[in-house]
């Protein structure tokens, strides 16, 4: 604690008072220097630049081979669909567990998962896998935000999770099943690895894509995803490091 002295007013006569003893107050350092405020004009404000970029799980590189960031966690529920391969969305589940947060898969295809689940988190129960309809409430929260990661096939019943803030929840389709429009058109963001010339004129029409990026869905390499909505759309290549390669092996459309 810093203290402040100060010499209490001279003795009068007769007050008896020999010498004058200092005073301390509590709570008050010494003032400290006093320099000029930091202004800035109107015009001046348009230099100012942060180096800061979008928050989340880096999911590979664009075409410029910058960083494509996907912001996985927000304070409203967010649905991602896939439609694309296993390898695809076990990448992001691993990247997403890397920031902390859990994992929760919906599967009926435990084998394809268990090892994931197991090489993940060093350990650590980060990554869990379910029986179909046996996923329960996850307690998602700022601290500990959940990605739930559903793995039914074409056809995937509607979740009997409730939508909560800081739990994302990333739909996997291994191709277009008869309800994929309301699937679609229902998702927040929508991964499309490469499918056939017929799903692709579906996914052009549902997600409004032009005719170039329907023609380039059926050519897509193993390793490049188009993330889109209805607003922008980014092609991203996934490079697995590693480690991440030890665990999944190279990239793949088809498991």
């Amino acid at each position: 604690m810093a203290y402040q002295t100060f010499t209490a007013p001279a003795p009068q006569p007769g007050d008896g008072q020999a010498r004058v003893r200092p005073r301390i107050l509590p709570g008050f350092g010494l003032r400290g220097p006093r320099r000029e405020k930091h202004v800035l004009t109107t015009e001046d404000l348009g230099a100012l630049a942060f180096p800061v970029g979008d928050d989340g799980v880096v999911i590979g590189e664009d075409s410029h081979k910058q960083p494509a960031v996907l912001g996985l966690f927000r304070p409203t529920a967010y649905d991602l669909v896939l439609v694309g391969g296993v390898w695809t969305a076990q990448i992001i589940a691993l990247r997403a567990a890397a920031t902390g947060a859990r994992i929760a898969v919906e599967t009926g295809r435990a084998q394809l998962w268990g090892p994931m689940a197991q090489a993940a988190g060093g350990g650590q129960p980060c990554v869990t896998v379910h029986q179909v309809g046996r996923l329960g409430p996850q307690g998602a929260s700022v601290t500990s935000p959940v990605l739930v990661v559903r793995d039914l096939g074409a056809r995937p019943p509607r979740s009997r999770l409730s939508a909560a803030p800081w739990q994302t929840t990333l739909t996997l389709l291994p191709y277009l099943g008869p309800n994929a429009a309301r699937v679609l058109n229902a998702a927040d963001l929508v991964g499309v690895q490469r499918v056939s010339p017929q799903e692709a004129e579906l996914i052009g029409r549902v997600l409004s894509l032009g005719r170039q990026d329907v023609e380039s869905l059926p050519n897509l390499g193993e390793d490049i995803t188009l993330w889109t909505t209805r607003m922008r759309r980014q092609y991203v290549r996934t490079i697995p490091g590693q480690a991440e390669q030890q665990v999944l092996g190279g990239p793949r459309r088809m498991d």
